[in-house]
């Protein structure tokens, strides 16, 4: 098999299998950003072109920045039309993440969006997914083994739902998305800390209780430990925004800590 298809079916492998897998978020729309990022060899990372300021034009240079250092590329979709899922896929993305899946239908039609017939419905096109039309033949092969689905799971609804989304045949990951749950649960205050907890874990075991994968995206790094320990193995952490801004106020900290009163009154004579 081609190297790169045998690094497309590990990641897939990895995530079904539930091996602990960990990656961040790329919201700046960049190559530089994502080779950046890349270099500290996160298990994968997902171009956010839901939230991001991302142009579906500039996805395929994206992904090919992370082929660039052997870094597995997801892509969270705006939605779930078929059309974006397709553009996603045909960048040459390994996986997709769909936002706000709230019914076992909507989980079913993504599938179906993203694997090929007789599993799917993805149309076939001369993109850079198939080596721009000169090895359609080897990735109509392999890609419905080796792409990852994966569903958010971010609604009152989808919570209620949970138990069908996480069945559905070719949902690979059922990925929790606590921002915009504790929004639809008004769960997001302080006091909603306990009642947004709950419906995280029963998202996890009802996930787990299918054989599915459990996900989460964790704003902090500590807060990992605490969803491994619930059964979750499939984590973004933050976003390169994220840690950009964190790594420059730790920086300028530091530094200003430096600043005695009489180096900032040398500094000021001269």
């Amino acid at each position: 098999m081609h190297a790169w298809g045998e690094n497309m079916n590990n990641f897939r492998n990895k995530a079904i299998g539930k091996a602990p897998l960990l990656g961040t978020f790329a919201e700046i729309p960049h190559p530089v950003a994502i080779e950046v990022m890349a270099q500290t060899r996160p298990d994968f990372i997902c171009i956010d072109w839901e939230h991001g300021q991302i142009a579906r034009d500039q996805i395929e240079n994206l992904v090919r920045a992370c082929d660039v250092h052997s870094v597995p590329a997801m892509v969270r979709v705006p939605g779930h039309a078929p059309e974006e899922i397709a553009a996603a896929l045909d960048s040459g993305a390994q996986g997709i993440l769909a936002p706000r899946v709230s019914t076992a239908a909507q989980a079913a039609a993504i599938v179906e969006a993203s694997r090929y017939p007789p599993e799917g419905r993805r149309g076939v096109g001369p993109g850079r997914a198939t080596g721009y039309g000169y090895r359609i033949f080897d990735h109509l092969a392999e890609a419905n083994s080796r792409v990852v689905v994966a569903v958010q799971v971010e609604t009152a609804e989808g919570l209620a739902n949970v138990d069908g989304i996480a069945a559905t045949e070719g949902v690979d990951v059922v990925f929790v998305g606590p921002g915009d749950l504790s929004v639809s649960l008004d769960a997001y205050r302080p006091e909603g800390a306990r009642k947004l907890a709950k419906a995280i874990e029963t998202i996890i075991a009802a996930t787990l209780k299918h054989g599915t994968a459990a996900g989460m995206f964790c704003g902090r790094p500590e807060d990992v430990g605490r969803w491994a320990a619930t059964g979750a193995t499939f984590f973004l952490l933050a976003s390169d925004t994220m840690f950009l801004g964190a790594a420059t106020a730790s920086g300028l900290a530091e530094a200003r800590a430096g600043l005695k009163p009489s180096a900032r009154k040398r500094s000021a004579k001269g």
